[in-house]
């Protein structure tokens, strides 16, 4: 799939992207789920890496709808990253959920090129970080 880059950020998508209203919203009833689940992941096997979707759409209906027909694409670039920085650092993920174990273990396969890493790290610098990690009482809890 051929790819472009939008916006000033760089951002690199897929030529062609998916609009996902039809799909819960809008032309008739909600489709069939497991019809469109099925059809959001061909999409992500013939490369779409570009999906519309808005809490319109349903209200919420279609952002529930492509978020778990796309969680098995997920992930597990942010612990890559975290991976690829120094081979020290060791990321601990919490989850509660056995597929969740399973996604975060799956990051040691996912290989990030150099172009990737600056990508990535280029899209980062851009986001302002804003708020604590955890309310005041936990935070001075942290020995900081």
């Amino acid at each position: 799939m051929q790819t472009r880059k939008i916006g000033n950020s760089n951002l690199e998508v897929s030529a062609i992207g998916l609009g996902c209203m039809g799909m819960s919203f809008s032309y008739s009833p909600p489709k069939d789920t497991q019809e469109m689940s099925a059809l959001l992941g061909a999409a992500v096997d013939r490369g779409i890496t570009f999906f519309d979707t808005a809490e319109v759409y349903g209200p919420f209906l279609n952002e529930e709808l492509v978020g778990e027909a796309l969680a098995p694409f997920r992930g597990q670039v942010a612990i890559a990253w975290l991976l690829a920085q120094k081979a020290w650092i060791v990321p601990i993920p919490g989850t509660t959920k056995l597929h969740r174990l399973d996604e975060n273990i799956g990051a040691v396969s996912v290989e990030l090129m150099p172009d990737d890493l600056r990508d990535i790290d280029d899209a980062a610098s851009k986001i302002a970080v804003q708020g604590a990690q955890y309310p005041e009482k936990l935070e001075q809890m942290t020995g900081r």
